[in-house]
């Protein structure tokens, strides 16, 4: 089982963006099931929507790619050190059922193809067992020191 602060080892994300939990099973490479619990005092309750709070649909597309993150640099090992998954597309997403606070998401995530720095995952979000959410995600993985590089200096 890994925790946010480890989550945080790999991934750059922090609160309020840290969209992850816990990553109860790891197969580094392969799969990872991540958990993230919905809490009424989260940022985006105030204004989606208020008396009705209601988890917007690209948060838990953000948290289950988040989830895929770590799977994909795990499956890396050294090679890792210092690498960014970056979110590069989404096919056939669907939304099922409404997340809401009180819920638990479980985040389950397998790869379905690599080459070289590009990734696909499979990804479906549950509650109670159920379908909230589902799709393929794409990631390039990147070095953040040359996020930008190729832009001409001012």
């Amino acid at each position: 089982m890994m925790q946010a602060r480890e989550i945080m080892d790999i991934l750059p994300h922090r609160y309020p963006f840290l969209l992850v939990d816990r990553i109860i099973e790891l197969e580094p490479g392969q799969r990872a099931v991540g958990i993230k619990n919905v809490t009424a005092n989260e940022p985006q309750f105030t204004g989606h929507w208020p008396g009705n709070p209601v988890m917007p649909g690209v948060l838990i597309l953000e948290a289950m790619a988040q989830v895929g993150g770590v799977m994909l640099l795990t499956g890396l090992g050294e090679a890792a050190a210092g690498q960014l998954a970056m979110f590069g597309g989404v096919d056939g997403a669907r939304f099922r059922r409404p997340v809401v606070p009180g819920d638990q998401i479980r985040f389950e995530v397998e790869l379905i193809r690599r080459k070289g720095p590009i990734g696909k995952v499979k990804g479906v979000a549950l509650v109670e067992g159920q379908v909230a959410a589902e799709a393929e995600l794409m990631f390039a993985l990147a070095d953040p020191e040359r996020i930008g590089a190729d832009e001409p200096a001012e």
